[in-house]
């Protein structure tokens, strides 16, 4: 009989600690990540990508709000209403992120990443200037209409950058700004529109690629481009 009870007192506590494993197993984390990871998560419109340092901060591209760190529960309407929403947070340095991870795992967020180091070591490993996104897809563009996009320029370097020229490859496209000179880490749009119509010929039917040409003052980054991309039809 004693020795039944044993076994089974054994067998309680081996349940217990296997349910407890896995309870733990299964407790949401905050998930550092390096700048590599942070572009990937950023670039999933899922992701929510929150600036939390204060004061208000130059914010990364693709940045979704910003809210301070110590104001995360005072302002809870600016954030997802669905709480497996993946958060992506950064701070100037990391250490703001750090704490409002924590916030927003008692706030019952599940899916929280950091950027390891912050904007700082973010900065460090994408010193460039860049043209995004790389290529546009227009889809089926109606010979007549006019399709528009935007693509974002950014200055992520410490020093303002000049622009000196913008050109197209053709005609039709256009390309176009609202200021010629960007201070460290801005970034601006710039709005392009393509009409396929305006050589009033057939040069612009078909499949057809534009490149967008932005020449610079900063000689590591003479020139940036983009391409956008169009099937032009006849209604």
């Amino acid at each position: 009989m004693k020795k039944s009870i044993i076994v089974f007192v054994g067998i309680i506590l081996i349940v217990s600690g296997l349910y407890f494993y896995s309870q733990q197993r299964q407790k949401p984390v905050i998930k550092l990540v390096n700048p590599d990871q942070f572009d990937e998560l950023a670039s999933d419109p899922k992701t929510f990508v929150l600036d939390v340092h204060t004061p208000e901060q130059t914010h990364i591209s693709k940045t979704d709000n910003f809210i301070p760190y110590d104001r995360l529960e005072e302002k809870k309407d600016k954030l997802p209403k669905d709480k497996n929403t993946p958060i992506l947070l950064y701070c100037r340095s990391g250490s703001m992120s750090e704490i409002a991870g924590k916030t927003l795992l008692k706030m019952g967020y599940k899916r929280i990443f950091d950027l390891e180091g912050g904007i700082q070591a973010y900065r460090e490993q994408r010193v460039d200037v860049s043209l995004k996104p790389d290529t546009f897809d227009l889809g089926t563009v109606i010979y007549g209409d006019v399709a528009k996009t935007t693509f974002t320029l950014t200055n992520n370097t410490p020093k303002a950058l000049n622009i000196t020229k913008i050109s197209t490859s053709c005609g039709c496209t256009k390309a176009k700004i609202s200021k010629n000179t960007l201070e460290p880490y801005e970034s601006i749009p710039v709005e392009v529109s393509f009409d396929p119509a305006v050589h009033k010929d057939d040069t612009d039917l078909g499949d057809l690629v534009r490149t967008i040409y932005i020449d610079t003052d900063n000689l590591n980054f003479a020139q940036v481009t983009t391409k956008i991309k169009a099937t032009v039809i006849k209604n």
